[in-house]
């Protein structure tokens, strides 16, 4: 895994010097995850997408601010999942609803490739969650960030992190109910 560090870091600092072939790679790394937490946050595969591809350009753009000493990963994922909020709040006051879904029945299985789709029940469960707990449960469960991680990402006090992820998770074994339950 050092490896793939230090290709990351050589792929930012190309990209930084304007090399299309390192932000090609740094595209392919990154894309399933970033449109995977993008999609898990707004339930919309258009929207995802686009939302994704916006993230990627705004990084593309900033990359100069970038501190290529850190990990690239994180930094994209918090402007996906900004992005992506800001969309599903948007979204919310024109009152278009979206359906519900459990995290507790994924986190207990076996680690998934990003482009393997989460089981229909959780996708809809997640979607019946508000923009800012889908966001830290999909950071927290689907990425695998800590919360502090994600406390940083989002610039939220770690307190809130864990607050909307206790909710989160309250909501959605309301709609799926407890793995024993099951």
């Amino acid at each position: 895994m050092a490896g793939a560090g230090r290709d990351e870091r050589a792929w930012v600092r190309g990209a930084q010097a304007g090399s299309a072939s390192d932000f090609e790679a740094l595209f392919r790394a990154h894309w399933p995850r970033a449109y995977r937490a993008a999609y898990l946050v707004v339930h919309d595969a258009a929207a995802a997408e686009d939302l994704a591809q916006e993230a990627f350009l705004a990084a593309t753009r900033a990359l100069d601010r970038f501190d290529s000493g850190r990990p690239f990963g994180p930094w994209l994922h918090r402007i996906v999942v900004n992005r992506a909020i800001d969309w599903a709040r948007a979204r919310a006051l024109r009152r278009e609803v979206g359906a519900g879904e459990t995290i507790e029945a994924f986190a207990s299985e076996e680690r998934r490739d990003p482009a393997t789709p989460l089981p229909d029940e959780l996708v809809a469960a997640l979607a019946s969650l508000s923009p800012d707990h889908r966001a830290v449960v999909v950071l927290r469960y689907v990425l695998e960030y800590t919360p502090g991680e994600i406390a940083r990402m989002l610039e939220l006090p770690r307190g809130t992190v864990n607050s909307r992820l206790r909710r989160g998770l309250d909501a959605l074994e309301e709609v799926i109910g407890r793995p024993e339950e099951r």
